[in-house]
């Protein structure tokens, strides 16, 4: 398999996980299979694929980081997939999370899904901007049914 398709694998993997937790977020079905951390493991795959032929190049860069090693490192097609490969895992990992808290907290889809989004695209963004909306909402009782409401809102 050519490292361009295994660049492509690593995304189509992982996308349907996306795809459930920004278009089907109130599914059963959907929280069930979020609710497992095993999701990231097909992206994971294909980052073990690319990196235990080239461990021996990974492994200084990773013991001893310098800029000038990882630069030499990625200069490699494959070792640049691997990495990539992490990253996918890495986002979708942190989008489980994401999405996780913000059901429990009752925070609505509609204002998750661009968070969602930019958290695909850059979790350095998406994730902060999270934790920003999460501080105005509060812990869901557990009782089933129970809506979190923004924190200062009252019932009228």
């Amino acid at each position: 398999m050519s490292t361009s398709s295994w660049f492509s694998l690593s995304f189509y993997l992982a996308a349907p996980f996306w795809a459930l937790m920004i278009l089907a977020p109130t599914w059963k079905v959907t929280r069930r299979i979020a609710g497992s951390p095993l999701i990231v493991l097909p992206a994971l795959a294909v980052n073990l694929v690319l990196l235990l032929p080239l461990f021996a190049d990974f492994w200084p860069v990773v013991s001893r980081p310098s800029l000038a090693g990882l630069q030499h490192l990625v200069s490699s097609p494959e070792a640049l997939t691997a990495l990539w490969a992490q990253i996918i895992a890495w986002d979708l990992f942190l989008g489980r999370w994401i999405y996780l808290d913000s059901r429990e907290r009752g925070v609505h889809p509609l204002l998750m899904a661009p968070v969602m989004v930019l958290t695909i695209l850059l979790s350095p963004l998406g994730f902060p901007l999270y934790l920003a909306i999460r501080l105005a909402y509060r812990q869901n009782s557990g009782v089933a049914g129970a809506t979190a409401r923004p924190v200062g809102r009252t019932m009228a």
